[in-house]
């Protein structure tokens, strides 16, 4: 590894929200940046000014921030090689663009949008390259004086690069090793475009280059890329950084990378935080407003392409952080299982206090009008913690603790509620009215004497009862539901329960 101090950068562009590819992808950045002391930048690359979305920079800086991915130099923090959005550097560019032009490594190319258009239709897969670059109309074919002409006179021109002949561009991957490809295959891509603004490749490398990035840590939809930016570091005669190109994230089913339409079918999010479509007004979830911890997101994240090489699967930043490598990175695409995302959420929900939790779970009790004792909601939590994945499933598992059931589920009065069933509650009811220690170890003592004085099996007292008081087949221990509502609720609901399920 090159003894420079490490720098990293993750360069999104403002076109929509953050996909969780991309996330994954600045978290490797930062993993890797804290691992080896060095630097991770946030640029923002914004040159397709005709992609750019309203609200996309300020939706990934927020996104980033509720992960917890820290950045040291920036658009948001600033840092000494700023500006570090590309809009704010356009002047920048034309230097070297002029460089590349005077050393021959790129041309002027005058084609109009009607002559690439019969370039396709006369010539089958047709890529403006070394094979057809001599019939079209550019700097290479057209006299020194014509060309000179055509500036002058503000003739509209795209810049493109001049790939070398017959020659092997080798690319040193971190994660796949070297990667040879032959210059005949690649295109003259543009790097200036019309409109006087540089493309993705070129303000990509000169600011690469100029923010002294060590190494490239990209997505994979960038391998293709790589050989022009090799080819362009040796234009400039720049030493090039490391690259390494991640895996891209496949959908939960079939083959693929995983879009926003597989989320929308699946029903989870792909976007670390909800997105309004500005254009449409369409909302997309988010999988902070979906109630997961942001540890648990990261956490999920990091293991999909990534393998520790042990058994640990729970892991905080700073644990990521000391065991994270790019050696460690698979080549292959790693499968999203929105269900081990659930899991995660859970594992961390089990992490937290009784207290965390119950501070958690008050807004959404407000939310339903009720505000009950902190202590009493504390034990209510504390009772269903076991089962849920996510705090917003506390009510679904523990809304009878904070008001009477209104319907009963019919399901299970079919199965459960008998004939016998109105004579076995009422007795039941009159044994529990003598009760003076209204616990869960006197409960389950009385139960147990009742049940065998009257020589009942448990689910004919058991199942209706739960009924009840829950109004289905819900809930934990019985004795510990009847303990936290107490003796006067429990009787209450035994008495309505039998006034409307007899009816």
């Amino acid at each position: 590894m090159s003894q420079k101090a490490i720098r990293v950068r993750f360069a999104p562009s403002p076109t929509g929200p953050l996909h969780i590819g991309g996330v994954r992808t600045a978290l490797y950045n930062f993993l890797f940046a804290r691992k080896h002391g060095g630097k991770f930048i946030l640029r923002i690359e914004d040159t397709d000014r005709n992609r750019f979305v309203p609200g996309a920079e300020e939706y990934i800086i927020e996104s980033l921030s509720w992960c917890g991915i820290q950045f040291d130099e920036g658009v948001h923090v600033g840092g000494p090689f700023a500006p570090y959005r590309q809009s704010d550097r356009g002047q920048l560019y034309k230097q070297y663009i002029d460089i590349l032009i005077e050393k021959g490594h790129a041309y002027y190319a005058f084609d109009t949008h009607d002559d690439l258009q019969a370039a396709h239709e006369k010539f089958p897969n047709f890529q403006y390259d070394v094979s057809n670059r001599m019939k079209m109309c550019n700097s290479l074919t057209l006299p020194k004086e014509e060309v000179i002409r055509r500036l002058a006179s503000s003739e509209p021109y795209v810049i493109r690069a001049l790939i070398p002949e017959n020659s092997v561009i080798s690319v040193n991957d971190l994660i796949r090793g070297e990667v040879e490809v032959e210059s005949t295959t690649l295109d003259d891509k543009v790097l200036f475009k019309s409109d006087g603004m540089p493309t993705y490749h070129l303000a990509n490398i000169v600011d690469d280059h100029l923010m002294e990035i060590t190494h490239v840590i990209r997505g994979e939809e960038w391998l293709p890329s790589a050989p022009l930016h090799v080819l362009l570091y040796e234009f400039f005669g720049w030493e090039k950084p490391q690259f390494a190109h991640l895996p891209l994230l496949l959908r939960p089913d079939g083959n693929g990378k995983l879009s926003k339409r597989d989320g929308d079918r699946l029903g989870f999010p792909v976007y670390p935080l909800e997105w309004t479509d500005p254009k449409t007004g369409e909302k997309y979830m988010g999988y902070r407003e979906s109630g997961y911890y942001p540890e648990a997101f990261i956490n999920m994240l990091a293991l999909l392409g990534w393998n520790p090489g042990t058994e640990q699967e729970i892991f905080t930043m700073d644990e990521l952080i000391d065991a994270f490598s790019l050696e460690r990175v698979g080549k292959s695409g790693s499968r999203f299982d929105p269900e081990k995302a659930k899991w995660f959420n859970q594992q961390y929900l089990r992490k937290r206090s009784d207290d965390e939790l119950t501070q958690e779970f008050i807004p959404i009790l407000k939310s339903y009008g009720i505000d009950a004792p902190l202590d009493y909601v504390k034990e209510s939590v504390h009772l269903v913690r076991e089962r849920v994945s996510f705090v917003k499933e506390i009510w679904d598992n523990a809304w009878f603790f904070f008001k009477a059931p209104e319907n009963y589920d019919e399901e299970v009065i079919k199965k459960r509620w008998k004939p016998e069933t109105a004579t076995i509650l009422q007795k039941f009811a009159i044994t529990l009215l003598h009760l003076d220690v209204f616990d869960q170890v006197h409960l389950d003592e009385l139960i147990q004497n009742f049940l065998r004085e009257n020589a009942i099996g448990m689910g004919a007292l058991m199942n209706p009862l739960r009924l009840c008081l829950t109004g289905g087949a819900i809930g934990p221990h019985l004795t510990e539901i009847m303990a936290l509502i107490g003796k006067e609720e429990t009787l209450k609901r035994i008495e309505n329960a039998l006034k409307k399920i007899n009816r």
